[in-house]
């Protein structure tokens, strides 16, 4: 059950980073100031995507093995946004352009994961 969760959950991810990152970006060449709309959507992906990779650390500490490269980028996803907090006061000045890069950045680190799923070193 929660393996089937957590593979549904990462495709769900990666769409809703893609999508919410191509919006983002229209946002920012748009020019249209970021609103509540444009928050909630970061948010639904930040926290999906914290969610995702809890998930995969339950599901390692229960025995299941996924491979030493899908691991890594579960983690690089928590550094991407490791980094962005410690970056946000940078990202007030163009938030839009920001975040559609960093959503879209997730959005490849998630399909790499999918795609590397049960590889290893």
């Amino acid at each position: 059950m929660t393996a089937s969760l957590h593979s549904w959950l990462g495709w769900a991810v990666v769409v809703v980073c893609g999508l919410a990152g191509l919006v983002a970006l229209g946002y920012h060449f748009g020019r249209r100031r970021p609103d509540v709309v444009f928050r909630s959507m970061v948010s639904v992906c930040v926290v999906s995507a914290i969610l995702q990779v809890g998930l995969g650390l339950v599901l390692f500490a229960q025995d299941m093995e996924p491979g030493s490269i899908h691991m890594f980028y579960g983690f690089v996803i928590l550094l991407t946004l490791t980094f962005v907090y410690i970056y946000r006061v940078q990202f007030e000045r163009r938030p839009a352009l920001c975040w559609g890069l960093v959503l879209l950045f997730m959005m490849g680190l998630g399909l790499r994961g999918i795609s590397s799923f049960g590889a290893s070193f």
